[in-house]
């Protein structure tokens, strides 16, 4: 973790995804994942890299008892802060540094559902972080893109990043950032920390590292853990 060795780490995971996309009556974060439901490998795929972590973990209120269901089920017993979930994403993610009084930690945002994030990603971004930095992982659009009247120009794709979670910042920056109003235009956390003023760092992120959304993720990822290395990654295939 180089200069942050000596800070605390918190990592607060959004979950409150309601499945709708996944085609599912259960919430997509506590779908089994070969056998695990994705929140509790997402969070502990952060724990093995990070066994020191301060874990939160951000749901709707009436899926508390759900959680706490699972983690007893599965015997999942990593030490967490469950904190209520708000209207939007941004209020969800304010109530949990809310319970962040160490303003001199790291603070690591992540989705609930992507499972996949490895070792390697996970220290290079804690490595990046500073103060007065968002550190965020992307990785390269290679589709084409074109806006929906096709008359206009392509976008430059060389230009555009798509953009992942874990997001990474000091804590007194983030919840700086946070205490200012909501606005429309805040997707995800570089986006309120870019509108405070913070500075970005911009990281390779991993093709694997995906967001579950639909039932095609689930079956990609349920093949992509069949292969993983212990440290998350996925080998790859020499030519």
């Amino acid at each position: 973790m180089a200069n942050n060795s000596n800070r605390k780490v918190y990592a607060i995971f959004v979950a409150g995804g309601s499945g709708t996309r996944m085609g599912t009556v259960t919430p997509k974060q506590f779908i089994e994942l070969n056998g695990i439901p994705v929140l509790q490998r997402t969070i502990a795929r952060f724990y093995e890299c990070i066994p020191d972590l301060n874990v939160i973990t951000v749901l709707p209120r009436r899926h508390f008892k759900t959680w706490r269901d699972l983690c007893i089920k599965y015997d999942f017993n990593i030490p967490q802060t469950l904190v209520e979930g708000g209207i939007t994403r941004f209020h969800s993610v304010r109530n949990a540094l809310d319970r962040i009084l160490d303003t001199d930690s790291v603070v690591m945002i992540h989705d609930g559902v992507r499972p996949l994030v490895t070792d390697g990603l996970i220290n290079a971004l804690l490595d990046a972080s500073a103060p007065g930095f968002a550190i965020v992982p992307v990785t390269p659009v290679t589709d084409t893109l074109r806006y929906q009247d096709f008359h206009l120009p392509d976008p430059d794709r060389s230009q555009i990043d798509a953009v992942q979670t874990p997001q990474v910042f000091i804590a007194s920056d983030i919840k700086e950032a946070y205490a200012n109003a909501y606005e429309l235009g805040f997707t995800d956390d570089v986006s309120v920390a870019i509108k405070h003023g913070l500075k970005v760092r911009r990281i390779p992120g991993l093709k694997y590292n995906i967001k579950l959304t639909t039932p095609e993720d689930i079956v990609v990822a349920e093949q992509l853990i069949s292969i993983c290395l212990p440290d998350g990654s996925v080998p790859v295939r020499k030519k």
